[in-house]
């Protein structure tokens, strides 16, 4: 005795739709539209493959505080395909550590964006670079960031303090002089009646 394995019979083919001979049609065509879509891309002058060139932006999560822990963040858009790789340099030395870099973020333009961050403590004269390569052709672009010094919060109020004070005085003297000319005109208006008065006979 010989056991035979095979599927059990189907149900019959549904009324109403097209039956297997007709789909056969369909299939040539769909053959069709396949190859010819696969020369197009493949042949002697294939499509051109859509790339976008990244544009990058570097900036601290907080504001600047010279000697003090902070967060460079390195915002990476028009990414497309997503196959980027980010980098980081400290005065032309690569940085590893303090690196985390998120996953892409899909974009309603059909591109993507990335983010890097990296833990620095920045120091006046220090020169930042995010580097963003793409995979296929390793074309790189670079965003640089350097700490600016600070104006010390005195100075600060001292110059605007002193903004204050003048604008003060400008519009005090505007005031005055609008008040000295509707006097004089009011003067020169009573001299001018008075010197047109009817005469009584």
């Amino acid at each position: 005795m010989q056991w035979l394995p095979q599927l059990p019979d189907g149900p019959a083919w549904p009324t109403g739709t097209e039956q297997p001979q007709e789909l056969q049609h369909d299939t040539m065509l769909c053959r069709k539209l396949h190859d010819g879509l696969t020369w197009l891309a493949t042949g002697p002058r294939p499509m051109p493959e859509a790339k976008g060139i990244p544009v990058a932006d570097v900036f601290l999560q907080q504001p600047l505080q010279l000697g003090y822990p902070n967060t460079l963040v390195c915002m990476v858009g028009n990414i497309f395909p997503p196959a980027i790789t980010i980098s980081w340099q400290r005065d032309g030395i690569p940085i590893t550590d303090g690196v985390t870099h998120l996953t892409y973020i899909p974009m309603e333009d059909l591109g993507f964006m990335r983010f890097s961050y990296l833990a620095v403590t920045p120091h006046s004269g220090e020169i930042y670079s995010c580097i963003v390569t793409r995979e296929r052709d390793n074309i790189s672009v670079v965003a640089y960031w350097v700490p600016q010094d600070p104006i010390p919060s005195d100075v600060l109020a001292m110059a605007v303090c002193g903004a204050v004070t003048a604008l003060g005085i400008l519009l005090a003297l505007l005031g005055l002089g609008l008040l000295l000319s509707a006097r004089r005109g009011s003067t020169w208006g009573q001299w001018g009646q008075r010197g047109h008065s009817p005469r009584t006979h």
